[in-house]
């Protein structure tokens, strides 16, 4: 069955600080509604503690890593959830539920997932 990468954009929080304790819940709540088809998922920790790796050059080239995000932005990539979906409409319909996507919430980015072994 196709895989789908649902990518929420919120705003940067710490999600363990307790006044996100009532908005984590509704995540969990989404993890538990549609626990058969996530097949992984994970919050990301802020972009503060984010590292920027570049090779300069070729590869084999000098790295060189910069600390902190990448660009300023009102939202964030601050998790995902790798789905398992019939289709993509199965998968947006499944991403609605995804609390990012409510008002006021941020959004969620869904795209196919290419398996390549």
């Amino acid at each position: 069955m196709p895989q789908y990468l649902a990518m929420t954009y919120t705003a940067d929080v710490n999600w363990w600080a307790p006044e996100q304790a009532d908005e984590l819940t509704k995540y969990r709540q989404f993890a538990v509604d549609h626990d058969s088809k996530i097949k992984a998922s994970a919050l990301l920790h802020p972009t503060s503690t984010a590292t920027v790796v570049r090779v300069e050059g070729a590869r084999g080239g000098e790295v060189v890593t910069t600390d902190g995000p990448y660009a300023e932005t009102k939202e964030a990539l601050t998790g995902y959830y790798l789905i398992e979906a019939a289709n993509l409409d199965e998968a947006v319909k499944i991403a609605a539920d995804i609390p990012a996507a409510w008002p006021g919430g941020g959004a969620v980015e869904v795209r196919p997932v290419i398996i390549a072994r």
